[in-house]
């Protein structure tokens, strides 16, 4: 259903955790090299159980081979710094979503090269840093997936009103 793109991901829990999201929205996962952990670790294979058998992975070595797979997919990122909320991105199927490592979020390079309208960001009470990766990735997944009927699951919206 969508891209999502973890750029330079640290903790191996987040990403097994998004891998099983993956599993679960049809979204395929890709990671931008370098991984703060082994794809192998105990802590993310935990986290992801047996779902990285049923999800789509893709390691890329930097942003540009990423970018290059992806081909012509639309790319929003979801950093503290968007300017606009998550909620107002008009998702499509094969949208990419990208997010930063979780000490470091987008380094500005790479805002640079997305449109600011597609620069997203999630509501925080003042004062706060930022959600779990892993919780931002799923909010926003969701979000997009609501926003296209939940397409491609055996309850979308369009068989619940029949």
């Amino acid at each position: 259903m969508f891209h999502l793109v973890l750029f330079q991901p640290e903790i191996p829990p987040n990403t097994g955790n998004i891998i099983r999201l993956c599993a679960n929205t049809g979204s395929t996962l890709h990671l931008v090299k370098p991984l703060g952990f082994d794809l192998e670790h105990k802590a993310t294979r935990r986290a992801g159980l047996d779902y990285d058998e049923l999800a789509k992975v893709r390691v890329h070595p930097n942003l540009d081979a990423c970018l290059a797979d992806l081909g012509g997919a639309r790319l929003f990122t979801v950093e503290t710094s968007g300017t606009r909320l998550y909620t107002e991105g008009r998702f499509q199927p094969g949208d990419a979503l990208m997010f930063g490592s979780e000490t470091r979020g987008l380094p500005a390079s790479v805002l640079a090269r997305i449109l600011p309208e597609h620069q997203l960001t999630i509501p925080m009470r003042a004062g706060n840093r930022s959600l779990n990766l892993s919780n931002a990735v799923a909010l926003v997944t969701y979000e997009a997936w609501r926003q296209n009927e939940f397409r491609g699951s055996g309850n979308s919206t369009q068989s619940l009103r029949t």
